[in-house]
């Protein structure tokens, strides 16, 4: 059976591939009756990003008039997507994010971030651009095309199975891909959760 589309990149895109990752969110229901995604990429501002399991619940993956299930390599990701903790199944995640964010309640968080995850006019991921020495790790930047994440004193190409091998953090200006209000809530102090395979990143 061919992968479905619910694999979330840190260029905000849904592609189809078979890993599935660390971590689950959702942005509503995408799909049809055959699993298949429409035109639509959000139904609402709570993008948010959960535990692949939470008090024993199961559901097959893209049940009929359900929320589509998305799927990160690891809560960089997810952030760089738009994404943020899910106020439910990772409550104390989504307290210190909110709290680092500087916002008290999930809505008020998601209307800052829905602002600065989209372009209103072609709703297009929103992208910024700042120096990288600047870059708190966590924040994923776009290098010769390709999403990297930063880590140290290196910058990790990103891959759909994992992070490829680690090159030095650039200097100078790089476009960021993260939304800005969550690279601020990087520098101050919250950390993500890293797929195993950027623990060789910073050598």
């Amino acid at each position: 059976m061919s992968p479905r589309q619910t694999r979330v990149t840190p260029l905000g895109e849904i592609v189809a591939d078979p890993a599935r990752g660390l971590f689950m969110g959702n942005r509503g229901c995408l799909h049809d009756a055959e699993g298949r995604l429409g035109r639509a990429r959000w139904r609402h501002k709570a993008w948010i990003c959960c535990l692949l399991q939470f008090r024993d619940r199961h559901r097959a993956v893209m049940t009929p008039g359900r929320y589509t299930e998305l799927f990160f390599l690891d809560e960089a990701v997810a952030l760089a997507a738009g994404h943020r903790p899910c106020a439910e199944c990772r409550r104390a995640d989504f307290r210190r994010f909110a709290q680092a964010f500087g916002v008290g309640t999930a809505t008020a968080l998601d209307a800052a971030l829905h602002a600065a995850r989209l372009c209103p006019s072609s709703r297009d991921q929103r992208r910024h651009t700042a120096p990288a020495a600047a870059l708190p790790d966590g924040t994923f930047v776009l290098l010769e095309g390709t999403p990297h994440l930063i880590l140290g004193a290196a910058a990790l190409p990103w891959q759909a199975s994992g992070y490829g091998a680690a090159r030095p953090r650039p200097g100078g200006e790089v476009t960021v891909l993260t939304p800005a209000p969550t690279v601020a809530a990087l520098t101050a102090g919250y950390r993500p959760v890293l797929h195993p395979s950027a623990a060789a990143g910073p050598g």
